[in-house]
């Protein structure tokens, strides 16, 4: 036997040998160390790639399903599909704009008409620029927050008495398909914060059919008040919108308004 023959035969054997090495090993590791074995040469991987070893590696996550074989998965496709949490996806840029929209915004103190204005979205999403002088120190740093906001400056000014039932509606309309949609109908403000200098209403928005998944969301409306006692709210200034409960950003609230009940 000449040498070069003898070296591939030398070399067979310890392959031969650190492969049934590593057949009695990979049964015992995890799955993401199996997967590390698998980037540490071509042999290893060859061998890890047996379904045998991400049985035993299944086996150990979900130990029910190993009880029958998978439907259409091998197991080591089933391991790397779904032991690893993936991160979520960012939504897509909305269809929607708010160019395209409009809310239709009513307030009343028992039968009495407060406040009634038609509200581009431009304008809701610009803000309150110019708060009035004087406005309190929390009112102030939340509207100075970076935090995603809908507000409106109201002008005139005016108060409101909590022994009234005082009641707000919205409605929106938008251009792209000509259809309305609501999202509070007569909700009434039944908790004023005074530390927050905010009197808050919610009602729970309306889906197309077509989303019946989707439930149990709030849209919440704020008036932003200059002072409060016992018995009333004084110098409302500001209007807010939010829909805190599912949207913290301009891309999620489009996305939310474009599944509603549009009419």
């Amino acid at each position: 036997m000449d040498i070069t023959s003898s070296w591939h035969q030398s070399t067979m054997t310890k392959d031969l040998i650190s492969g049934e090495v590593l057949k009695a090993v990979f049964p015992l590791i995890d799955g993401e160390d199996l997967v590390s074995c698998m980037l540490v040469c071509r042999q290893w991987r060859d061998i890890a790639r047996d379904d045998y070893f991400w049985k035993c590696v299944c086996s150990k996550r979900w130990p029910s399903i190993c009880k029958r074989p998978p439907p259409s998965l091998s197991y080591h496709k089933l391991f790397v599909t779904f032991s690893i949490s993936q991160p979520p996806q960012p939504l897509p840029q909305s269809r929607l704009s708010f160019d395209d929209l409009e809310f239709y915004i009513d307030l009343w103190s028992e039968q009495r008409l407060v406040f009634s204005e038609a509200v581009s979205g431009t304008a809701l999403l610009r803000g309150i620029k110019n708060p009035p002088p004087g406005i309190p120190d929390a009112l102030k740093v939340h509207l100075d927050s970076d935090d995603y906001k809908m507000t409106m400056q109201v002008e005139p000014r005016f108060s409101l008495s909590l022994g009234r039932m005082i009641t707000v509606s919205i409605l929106v309309s938008r251009k792209d398909t000509h259809q309305i949609a609501r999202i509070v109908n007569q909700s009434h403000f039944g908790y004023v914060d005074g530390n927050a200098f905010r009197a808050l209403a919610y009602d729970y928005l309306n889906f197309a059919p077509g989303h019946p998944f989707v439930s149990g969301i709030r849209a919440w409306v704020s008036l932003l008040f200059m002072a409060n006692n016992a018995l009333r709210i004084t110098d409302v200034f500001g209007i807010e919108i939010d829909f805190c409960d599912a949207a913290s950003s301009e891309n999620e609230v489009l996305w939310l308004l474009d599944i509603l009940d549009w009419k």
